[in-house]
């Protein structure tokens, strides 16, 4: 149906002069779904009821609905009758020698009036509908529809069609007028919703990833908070800090928590963990390598004095005070296998050197006086190598001072669940003396059975790994540090990355120059 004009059931029957029930029957009759008397009709529904309304006014041709035709002629009108009496007697023999002549007169006019059109047999194809006919049928109103359906198409039709042209404007209008409106109230139901949506997520706890040390910037960063709420939170817990100050995990995670933060741990790698290789060694690649053994106990109990001895050098001689003030770190041929030795201070303020002494080794020995026994750094060093999980081997030294007494240090060791093989135990307890060389030979015997035991062996044939025992600037070479290479080789000329320091390896000396 067009979409210009629509035309209602009760309209169609008011032009055609029927009630709409007789419309209803037609559309009944013929058309698919029944109407009342406000609905729409379309254009098959129009056609159907013309052609059923105009059948009884069909021509063959276009040319004979056309022809207009012939209008009957009026009959005269009728004498006047005398105004008298007299007159009508008078006039009566006249009247009667009329009356034929009327007659002759009334069927000439009977006679001129035109017949009624034949109507030859109907054909489909050439059927012409005359939509003139119908008495009192007002059928402008369609002509009009179809005059401004043409004009649409752009067909010039010669009728007048500028109501119709306003009217299509007028709607075409208004039709951009509701899309405009349908566009504005879809963009304030977008803007709803997205509002929505970000209350909702401000509401939901933001996750943080925290690392083990932050700047407070960082963290306020991270947690889409203010500088001053984070230092507020901090200063509630007691910790003064600004927002260039650094802070460690457990901070940082109590004061996220506390602004409703859920807080996950980052784990950060290192620039030397990314940059080394931690593929596992394949077994063929793997050799035996020298063990690696720490001497660890109180200060002045003759631990430099024992290395010495083993070296057949005096160290003890240059060091200040006959005190060692740093880590030694020496190779020594024992019995044929090699072993290096890394000499530890015993002094209570080189706490920490002990420390890292006893990470990277795999034996450790423990001197003790046997004059004096068991004293703090002692303890100290039965508690750095527990903790580092590496065997200890304890030498009882100074056998040849008066008043030595070996089996009191033994019993001072059950304490520490340090029991002697004599006494049943599992810890090699060896009585030496550094200054005449008594029971050191047996000393180094069971350094090397313990280090078979241990089976220790690593991969030559890769980039060195290791640690840094110790790291000075000197005045003449300039920074110097002590390397411990634990698994592969370090050649020179190689890079090395240790924490924020990188540089290259220009020459390597040991022990022996």
């Amino acid at each position: 149906m067009s979409s210009f004009e629509k035309y209602r059931v009760h309209e169609v029957a008011k032009d055609f002069g029927l009630p709409s029930k007789t419309i209803n029957e037609i559309l009944t009759k013929y058309a698919t779904t029944p109407k009342n008397h406000m609905q729409v009709l379309s254009d098959a529904e129009l056609s159907l009821i013309f052609e059923y309304l105009t059948q009884q006014h069909q021509f063959a041709t276009v040319e004979d609905m056309l022809r207009v035709p012939e209008q009957p002629k009026k009959p005269a009108p009728k004498a006047e009758a005398p105004k008298a009496a007299e007159k009508q007697q008078a006039a009566a023999p006249a009247a009667q020698a009329a009356a034929p002549a009327q007659n002759a007169q009334g069927q000439a006019g009977k006679a001129e009036k035109p017949d009624k059109p034949r109507v030859p047999r109907q054909t489909p194809e050439k059927r012409v509908v005359d939509t003139r006919g119908g008495g009192n049928v007002n059928l402008g109103k369609y002509d009009e529809r179809f005059d401004r359906m043409a004009g649409a198409h752009g067909a010039d039709t010669g009728r007048g069609g500028s109501g119709g042209k306003q009217k299509i404007g007028n709607r075409q209008k208004q039709r951009q007028q509701q899309a405009a409106a349908s566009a504005k109230r879809r963009a304030e139901e977008r803007d709803r919703m997205q509002k929505l949506q970000f209350e909702i997520a401000k509401k939901a706890p933001v996750k943080v990833q925290i690392p083990d040390a932050i700047g407070v910037g960082e963290l306020a960063s991270r947690m889409k908070k203010t500088g001053t709420e984070v230092v507020k939170a901090l200063i509630k817990n007691g910790i003064m800090a600004s927002l260039s100050d650094i802070i460690d995990y457990d901070t940082a995670a109590l004061v996220a928590m506390e602004l409703g933060c859920k807080v996950e741990h980052e784990v950060v790698v290192t620039v030397e963990e990314r940059l080394i290789d931690d593929r596992e060694d394949k077994p063929e690649e793997l050799e035996p390598r020298a063990p690696v053994v720490v001497v660890m106990g109180h200060v002045d109990h003759g631990k430099t004095s024992l290395l010495d001895y083993i070296r057949k050098a005096n160290v003890a001689a240059g060091e200040a005070g006959g005190i060692t003030q740093h880590i030694g770190a020496y190779t020594v041929n024992v019995k044929g296998s090699p072993v290096t030795f890394l000499d530890t201070p015993g002094h209570e303020a080189f706490t920490s050197m002990r420390a890292r002494g006893a990470s990277v080794t795999d034996i450790a020995i423990l001197v003790v006086a046997a004059n004096d026994g068991i004293m703090p750094q002692t303890i100290e060093s039965i508690n750095h190598a527990k903790a580092a999980k590496i065997p200890i081997v304890v030498a009882i030294n100074k056998m040849d001072m008066p008043g030595a007494n070996p089996e009191r240090v033994k019993q001072q060791l059950t304490e520490y669940d340090l029991v002697s093989e004599e006494w049943g135990g599992d810890t090699i307890v060896c009585p030496i003396s550094a200054k005449t060389g008594e029971g050191i030979d047996n000393l180094l015997e069971n350094l090397v059975v313990l280090a078979e035991v241990l089976e220790l062996k690593a991969n030559p044939n890769r980039p060195a790994r290791g640690t840094v025992i110790e790291a000075r600037l000197d005045r003449g070479r300039g920074p110097i540090m002590t390397v411990l290479v634990q698994n592969g080789t370090l050649h020179k000329g190689d890079i090395i990355i240790a924490g924020t320091a990188v540089g290259h390896v220009r020459t390597m000396i040991n022990d022996k120059g």
